[in-house]
């Protein structure tokens, strides 16, 4: 139940205050994001685990997520002026008028919450634990994280709503929720495929764990990009990038000695490249300046403890190395 409970307030944490989304003052607000995010997170996180699917189920669950998330939850996607912002005219070069949104607001959505929303948490917390593919809810739990899943997602959606007037239409809703069908159908169906061993040998835990902090910040680094740079070319780097990165590492798993410590090396370059990150956003989403820097240490000091803390007790574990993970 422990790890339940921590992935539940993880995921939020992540992916709204480190982030930069929303400033450490507003601790009132985690109560009101962790029911979608970390009941989604958690959901995810069980559903693999409970028919026996690995990462190769999660990572598709989790894209799954983030197209519910920011499709028929809060419909930022398609919203040109979602949050205040000027979302149309930012991502206007890859508009895309038969999805009412852009290739590169799609990227976005499913880099952030693909890989810090659901991931990232999931890794940390599972590394926390002895046997980290153990279901951590009965059936009766399972169904309490549904049912507060699906309510507070509600209670977002009519949020937003209300206060934008903002409602996509029908033909929008319809494909969002054909893709989050068809990825959760790849989850599965990726998720019961074992992976066969290659020759070679996993790199150090180390080189893991810069490499993914290099990988991560890559994405997050054409905001410094000179203006006049075509959006297409970014999305194109894009693609280029997650292709990469995606076959790198479905190598390195399956190279002798990968283990525990490498999946969460993974995580923690990821959650690393939030650290700096929260500090740019925090600013472009015009939080007071000591409020950001007071937040941005904090969490800063908070994510080294917790990293410390989640390889100690993994390598205390003694996890065995290997698998297709």
């Amino acid at each position: 139940m422990i790890p339940a409970i921590a992935l539940f307030f993880l995921s939020p944490l992540v992916g709204e205050y480190l982030l930069g989304n929303t400033p450490v003052t507003d601790v009132g607000s985690l109560f009101l994001f962790a029911p979608m995010y970390g009941g989604g997170a958690l959901l995810i996180r069980e559903v693999a685990r409970r028919t026996g699917r690995g990462w190769a189920a999660i990572v598709p669950f989790a894209a799954a997520y983030a197209l519910l998330e920011e499709g028929p939850i809060d419909m930022m996607l398609w919203n040109p002026t979602y949050g205040g912002f000027d979302i149309a005219a930012a991502y206007s070069e890859t508009y895309v008028p038969a999805l009412g949104t852009s290739v590169q607001m799609l990227q976005d959505v499913l880099t952030m919450h693909t890989i810090w929303s659901i991931c990232v948490p999931i890794a940390i917390v599972e590394a926390f634990c002895r046997n980290r593919t153990e279901p951590w809810l009965g059936k009766v739990g399972l169904a309490v994280v549904a049912v507060v899943f699906v309510a507070g997602s509600a209670a977002l959606c009519a949020m937003q709503i209300s206060s934008t007037g903002f409602v996509a239409s029908a033909a929008q809703l319809r494909w969002s929720a054909a893709a989050i069908a068809g990825l959760v159908l790849l989850g599965f169906w990726l998720g019961r495929r074992s992976s066969p061993h290659r020759d070679g040998v996993a790199p150090a835990p180390a080189v893991v764990g810069v490499a993914a902090f290099g990988a991560t910040s890559l994405v997050w680094c054409r905001e410094f990009l000179p203006d006049g740079v075509p959006q297409a070319a970014v999305s194109v780097a894009w693609c280029v990038l997650v292709a990469a990165a995606v076959l790198l590492v479905s190598r390195w798993c399956r190279s002798a000695g990968w283990g525990a410590s490498h999946r969460l090396a993974l995580a923690a370059g990821a959650l690393a490249t939030y650290v700096w990150v929260g500090w740019q956003h925090a600013r472009d989403m015009d939080i007071p300046r000591t409020t950001a820097l007071l937040g941005n240490v904090g969490f800063a000091v908070a994510v080294a403890a917790l990293l410390l803390a989640a390889f100690r007790r993994s390598s205390a574990h003694g996890i065995q190395r290997g698998g297709h993970e």
